[in-house]
């Protein structure tokens, strides 16, 4: 019979830690070493315990999860990073796949398929739930526009946003339709990595493209 896979499992709810406690530990090949309620937790019982897989939750206090799988790849440990949470946005499962994690479940996965992944992170192999996969895909899809400089116009509008100015004025201002002003504002975002005026204006400033009391 082979070893069982031994577990580490963060998460700083303490019902989610009793009930996946309690469910791998009614099913044969598995066993659980320890729980962490953070993720400054998790890297020290990580690195104490060396268990194969951590089931790591991503928002916690103190430390997040992506920060403690940064942690735990840093300090050596070889433990593969199952994350295991409710938030399947891009900003959330990007930076905890490029951190290290080995794979990405939400937490209404149901226990077979729990069981199966954590079996196949052990050996090293990726798992995906299919919201996270389709999350992934649409990503590679996407061509990369963050580098790309603002266009003369979007610098423009950007510019009248920093001002305080609205779409329907600076629609006026332009000589443009409100649907156009729209259409540009949302390929500034993109370029700048954000996703709201506030957040542009600020990243606008700290790239230099805004200068205060304009160009």
């Amino acid at each position: 019979m082979p070893e069982p896979i031994t577990l580490l499992i963060v998460d700083d709810h303490p019902v989610v830690r009793d009930g996946l406690r309690g469910m791998f530990a009614g099913e044969p090949g598995f066993t659980v070493l320890g729980e962490a309620a953070d993720g400054a937790e998790a890297v020290t019982l990580a690195e104490a315990l060396a268990p194969q897989v951590v089931l790591m939750d991503l928002r916690m206090p103190k430390l997040g999860g992506v920060d403690a799988i940064r942690a735990l790849r840093a300090r050596g440990i070889g433990a593969h990073v199952l994350v295991l949470t409710t938030y399947d946005a891009d900003h959330d499962v990007l930076p905890a796949i490029e951190a290290g994690a080995t794979g990405y479940l939400l937490k209404d996965t149901p226990r077979p398929e729990l069981f199966r992944a954590v079996r196949a992170a052990a050996r090293g192999e990726s798992v995906l739930s299919p919201a996270v996969a389709t999350v992934v895909l649409g990503r590679l899809r996407t061509p990369k526009t963050e580098d790309e400089p603002l266009s003369p116009r979007e610098l423009e509008i950007l510019e009248l946003v920093a001002a305080g100015v609205n779409n329907r004025e600076a629609a006026q201002r332009l000589f443009l339709s409100e649907a156009t002003v729209k259409t540009h504002l949302q390929h500034v975002y993109a370029k700048l990595g954000v996703r709201d005026r506030a957040a542009a204006v600020a990243e606008g400033f700290r790239r230099g493209l805004l200068t205060p009391g304009g160009r």
